[in-house]
């Protein structure tokens, strides 16, 4: 007899707005005891000192996580100038002091030369993994982490905010997946000639999720005891809508359900979203005229 799974049979998102001083796991783990999905994931991990957009899948919109990990994402940021951490932010061990704090005229002349295509060495306290250990790990016994540098994509870096009088600037940025706001500090205080790390630091959009769907663990408290479990996740499509649609009858649904590809008169290439009516069916991959599927939703 096949065991029956604890908890609510919940599928969608909840968009939380991760508090300060918490882990990604803790926060993923506080909002499991609030709901009591049978299945839950995040998407994209956060640091404790960050704030911001933590996107929570629920049962079938966990198979959708890749398409959101890989996602644009955006970042409000604070680099607090003339100090070093081993970190890269304030949560580290001052290691070096005695910088000055850049002009804002000399801050936003070197912002374009992090712009596109650029390489970017990830923090020896992250969560890559050095010969099967996290580098975070490795760092914290006091080993020396060397991590090669890696490609990766600025769509766009601004100076929002600047306060010469007490060392600190705002940044605005937004990026491809496996950038690190700390590194980029890092770098653009070694091209001030400076030293900085992060001293705030949030992220504002995953993907096609934002602050106007974010929700405190305060208010998902409250909600979880006035709203039925099942009316609290956005759906599990709300993560696809930057993906084409491509609709199908019930015949060729059916077909995508059981993993079988299918034959369409369509120029799509690239990822769809096959659906009926209202209903999500699968993502697929199209190619000449053949869409394959690659996720398929029980929903």
């Amino acid at each position: 007899m096949a065991r029956r799974r604890r908890g609510n049979k919940l599928n969608g998102w909840i968009v939380l707005d991760k508090p300060a001083d918490m882990t990604s796991n803790a926060a993923l783990g506080a909002v499991k005891r609030l709901v009591k999905p049978q299945k839950a994931g995040f998407a994209g991990t956060l640091d404790p000192l960050a704030t911001g957009i933590l996107p929570i899948g629920l049962g079938e919109a966990t198979k959708a996580m890749a398409f959101i990990v890989d996602n644009t994402k955006s970042y409000d940021f604070t680099i607090a100038w003339g100090e070093a951490r081993d970190t890269l932010d304030r949560d580290g061990q001052v290691t070096e002091t005695g910088g000055a704090t850049p002009t804002a005229p000399a801050i936003e002349a070197h912002l374009d030369d992090f712009v596109g295509t650029i390489d970017q060495v990830p923090p020896a306290f992250s969560a890559i993994k050095v010969d099967g250990r996290r580098a975070y790990d490795l760092a914290r016994e006091g080993e020396i982490v060397e991590l090669d540098a890696r490609p990766v994509e600025i769509d766009s870096l601004e100076l929002v905010e600047h306060n010469d009088a007490e060392g600190w600037s705002r940044l605005e940025m937004s990026c491809g997946a496996g950038t690190y706001v700390r590194s980029l500090a890092r770098d653009l205080a070694e091209a001030l000639g400076t030293l900085g790390h992060v001293s705030a630091l949030r992220r504002t959009s995953v993907g096609p999720f934002d602050e106007s769907q974010a929700i405190s663990l305060e208010k998902l408290e409250a909600l979880s005891h006035s709203a039925p479990p099942e009316e609290i996740p956005l759906p599990v499509m709300t993560a696809l809508a930057d993906i084409p649609a491509l609709a199908v009858t019930e015949g060729e649904a059916d077909r995508v359900r059981h993993g079988q590809g299918l034959r369409l008169p369509t120029t799509q290439e690239g990822l769809v979203r096959i659906v009926r009516g209202e209903g999500l069916i699968a993502v697929a991959e199209c190619w000449s005229g053949e869409a394959q599927p690659v996720r398929v939703f029980n929903l």
